[in-house]
């Protein structure tokens, strides 16, 4: 049975784009005017987590291995499924954004302000093992992970003080 390789080649493709952003002729000129974007949200899975299953307590999905974060700054692993940065941080760069934060990170702020204020330049939700649709995980606390953000918001969930 043949490999259908096109989605795969066309994110590859745009990927090695962004990668030599400055050299396409004309999108100087619109990464002007997307310089002004306040942030990036990133939704999806492996291929864009920046350590979100990291605090999960019953994730298996986990990447938080030596080997992982090799060509990362500092040189530590962060839960990215990659040995460095993900397309999501390549693609902040580009438009002079700061790096995502995982969205179970910004837990950890005390004061509702600071993070409300800290989701303002970028979340990232992306999970290790997530997908679409109910059955479409092998890992049951990502599918768990989405719904209990989904359910999350639709509450505002948590104390605002």
């Amino acid at each position: 049975m043949p490999v259908n390789n096109l989605p795969f080649l066309t994110v590859f493709f745009l990927f090695l784009g962004l990668l030599r952003f400055d050299s396409i002729p004309g999108l100087e000129a619109a990464a002007g005017k997307l310089a002004s974007i306040p942030g990036l949200y990133v939704f999806g899975d492996s291929l864009v987590d920046v350590g979100n299953n990291n605090y999960l307590p019953f994730s298996l999905a986990k990447s938080n291995y030596p080997r992982n974060g090799v060509d990362f700054p500092k040189k530590k692993a962060t839960g990215r499924f990659c040995n460095g940065k993900n397309f999501a941080d390549v693609l902040a760069e580009k438009f002079g954004l700061p790096l995502t934060p995982p969205y179970l990170s910004l837990r950890g702020l005390l004061k509702w302000k600071k993070r409300e204020s800290a989701a303002l330049t970028g979340v990232n939700f992306a999970s290790g093992g997530a997908g679409i649709f109910d059955g479409s995980s092998q890992f049951p606390v990502s599918y768990i992970y989405i719904c209990w953000s989904k359910w999350e918001y639709e509450n505002q969930g948590g104390d605002r003080d």
